[in-house]
């Protein structure tokens, strides 16, 4: 099966691109391929239309907390809301986010999913530092305008499928909170370590006991992963490990627990599983 693993950006462009990473499933091994750099949303957009059938973890929210989905009145289901997002535009969309937070006590200003929660992720409404909220303006309404399988927003039937990523799940198995990457800074020996620990981890018994398969790779994608600062090739292979376990998941639900709530989305990974 094609697995694909996308780190994504608000901004793309060629110094901060969405890298497609392809990779192939069989049996239980997760070997990779090639990649893809995409400068811009146009080229996502034509990317988004690669024939099926494939899996691809995209690192963005694909939902909005339900509790604010409410609030401002959007439609509930995810399709209706996602619509409503696109018409708002982007400065309608970020101006809804911020006065629903002027609205609301101080220290409870962020709304959260609960695949937020149990991920440790920020609020998908976040608008700064790490601008989620604005990954999701980008990325749902492509995602929605594209026909594929969004899962479990929107399951369609087509051989696409898109599927939450989100890398950090991954890397903590393997790394706790230490830092292994760091955009716009020099490297730092032990953030390069640190993606040295990652790749052997990706390769081992450990993955293969949380995931059901092992990553295999040549040693100029190995050198790549280790070497690169920022680390968006990394995190693509990370979404590519969540996307197949998802894929793996499939006669079950893809994975998604049964308390999650659809419209809001759910990030794929074993370890937001309840005990």
């Amino acid at each position: 099966m094609r697995i694909f693993g996308l780190d994504f950006t608000s901004a793309p462009g060629r110094r901060k691109p969405l890298v497609a990473l392809r990779c192939e499933l069989s049996g239980d091994v997760l070997r990779v391929g090639d990649a893809e750099t995409l400068t811009s949303f146009g080229q996502l957009e034509a990317w988004l239309e690669t024939p099926g059938p494939w899996v691809c973890g995209m690192d963005f929210p694909f939902g909005q907390p339900k509790s604010l989905v409410s609030a401002l009145g959007w439609p509930e289901e995810w399709s209706g809301y996602v619509r409503e997002v696109a018409r708002l535009g982007k400065e309608g969309f970020e101006g809804a986010i911020r006065a629903d937070m002027a609205s609301r006590p101080y220290g409870s200003k962020w709304r959260y999913r609960l695949a937020d929660r149990r991920s440790g992720s920020s609020s998908a409404m976040m608008l700064f530092r790490v601008p989620v909220g604005k990954m999701f303006f980008q990325g749902a309404p492509r995602l929605l305008r594209s026909g594929v399988d969004v899962q479990p927003c929107r399951p369609n039937g087509d051989p696409r499928v898109a599927v939450e990523a989100y890398p950090a799940v991954v890397a903590r198995r393997f790394l706790g909170r230490e830092s292994y990457k760091r955009d716009g800074v020099p490297d730092a020996p032990d953030r390069k370590a640190a993606r040295e620990k990652l790749v052997s981890g990706l390769g081992s018994e450990a993955l293969r006991h949380a995931y059901g398969f092992t990553v295999a790779m040549d040693g100029g994608w190995r050198d790549r992963f280790v070497e690169e600062p920022g680390a968006d090739a990394l995190d693509s292979l990370l979404c590519a490990v969540q996307a197949a376990w998802a894929y793996t998941k499939r006669d079950e639900g893809w994975g998604v627990p049964p308390e999650c709530d659809r419209e809001e989305g759910w990030i794929l990974d074993p370890a937001l599983l309840p005990d």
